[in-house]
């Protein structure tokens, strides 16, 4: 598939642009009246520890009842309180329960702590429906095959469990625990942390170019500027990964494609807000851009600590001698 990329970028900026200012995010009363400190390169200052842990009880996609609808505000608060009530009140019932190795209990999840924000009905803001665009054929066919051969190899297990990359969206969607997001600005560029992994985004700022598409990344090629109040990052030079965690892709996870782009906006709406979209384009496996929306709350309570993934990253080793002894076992089965 032959992409244009300069009107494709065009076109993708755009569409996340009136996502953002069809949401009434560029221009809120808070940010007329109160405008941030500037830094000698010119970029207002962002830096510090940003959570979205609020979000996480927005669900990803918009429920049928609102379908061709808007919801109240008092509908969108009765939803996400709702949701967030039950997750809290779940009653842990221990591994011997559970139909897998079990889980968490509910205190060790950044939501349990945090009050939910009732902020949308939904995460996803384009497409008007609110849903997910469809994978193509080609995705589906690797989603397949992720669930099947995931523990074949190292190789081809999900990339953030192989401590490489959450990918863009592993690292900037809500998520159970370390939502916390580290901002730091230098002359010319901006910095995010992240816990998970120990991951830290660079973003040139007002950089130029991007690099040969020949040389890719993980989590692409950013390059980012100012318009006003709001950051706006484009990331190019995607590199194909089989088996990566995204949005709504269930088991098997998704494929991240080469020819993906990505942006994202920042934008200020007061001293303690920062409303975050994130919209994505990957013609071989959506078959149309989509956009997230949602906001980040300043927290300069929250700590980080180091995430040595590496480190007793036990379940690499399990999963994958598990998966030997099951071979083994069906084998021996198999030849009496």
């Amino acid at each position: 598939m032959q992409i244009d990329s300069a009107k494709s970028c065009k076109a993708l900026r755009e569409t996340a642009l009136a996502a953002v200012m069809m949401l009434g995010l560029a221009a809120s009363s808070n940010a007329q009246e109160w405008q941030p400190e500037i830094l000698s390169d010119g970029q207002p200052n962002i830096t510090g520890m940003w959570n979205n842990v609020g979000a996480t009880a927005t669900p990803l996609e918009l429920s049928d009842e609102f379908q061709g609808r808007v919801p109240t505000q008092a509908e969108v608060a009765e939803l996400i309180a709702g949701r967030d009530e039950a997750r809290k009140n779940a009653v842990w019932t221990g591994f011997e329960n559970s139909g897998g190795v079990g889980a968490y209990e509910n205190y060790w999840f950044d939501w349990y702590w945090s009050d939910a924000q009732a902020d949308a009905p939904a995460l996803i803001v384009d497409p008007p429906s609110g849903r997910r665009p469809a994978f193509t054929e080609a995705a589906r066919a690797q989603i397949r095959f992720n669930v099947e051969h995931e523990h074949d190899s190292a190789a081809t297990v999900e990339s953030g469990d192989r401590c490489l990359s959450r990918g863009v969206f592993g690292m900037m969607m809500p998520t159970a625990y370390n939502n916390g997001k580290l901002i730091i600005q230098s002359p010319g560029y901006v910095m995010i942390h992240s816990e998970m992994i120990h991951n830290a985004r660079i973003i040139p700022i007002d950089a130029g170019a991007h690099v040969s598409e020949k040389i890719k990344f993980w989590e692409g090629d950013p390059r980012g500027h100012w318009e006003g109040n709001t950051l706006i990052i484009e990331s190019t030079n995607f590199r194909h990964v089989g088996n990566m965690r995204a949005p709504g892709s269930g088991a098997g996870n998704a494929v991240q494609n080469e020819g993906r782009r990505m942006i994202e906006t920042f934008t200020i709406e007061d001293e303690d807000t920062l409303r975050y979209t994130l919209t994505v384009e990957d013609p071989l496996t959506y078959e149309a851009p989509w956009t997230v929306a949602f906001p980040y709350e300043a927290d300069n309570d929250y700590k980080q600590y180091e995430y040595a993934c590496h480190e007793g990253n036990y379940a690499m080793d399990n999963r994958l001698s598990g998966a030997r002894v099951a071979e083994q076992g069906l084998a021996e089965t198999g030849s009496r």
